[in-house]
């Protein structure tokens, strides 16, 4: 039996801004904005190729925007990845060389962190 991680649980203090950010801003895929109840809505937005997704919304966590532990996503080609989250106006890091892979770091407007790492050993990402 497979399992298989597909959703994370990112907190956030503005849905609307973090959504716009996601897919503006990242490249993220809004797939889900829907909204249950009065007290519930469910986004769920979903990096290109990716088989895991990250829900933002109201009434789903009690966590504290800004405190989700580092997210990482893995590219196949990291100076593009860096210049493609710049050229759209994220605050990113510049590419970090280290033995064990390559890494730019940025936070979403709540705080969040994110890793976006190329294992030059593993070239497909």
């Amino acid at each position: 039996m497979d399992w298989k991680l597909e959703l994370v649980f990112v907190p956030v203090s503005d849905v609307d801004r973090a959504k716009d950010f996601y897919v503006n801003k990242v490249g993220f895929n809004a797939d889900h904005d829907e909204r249950p109840t009065e007290s519930i809505r469910f986004v769920q937005l979903t990096p290109p190729g990716s088989a895991c997704s990250i829900t933002i919304g109201e009434g789903l966590t009690d966590a504290a925007p800004g405190s989700a532990p580092m997210l990482q996503m893995v590219v196949s080609d990291i100076q593009v990845a860096h210049d493609e989250l710049k050229a759209k106006g994220v605050e990113v890091s510049d590419v970090m060389i280290l033995d064990w892979g390559h890494f730019v770091y940025f936070a979403d407007p709540d705080g969040n962190k994110w890793a976006v790492q190329y294992l030059p050993q593993c070239p497909n990402g």
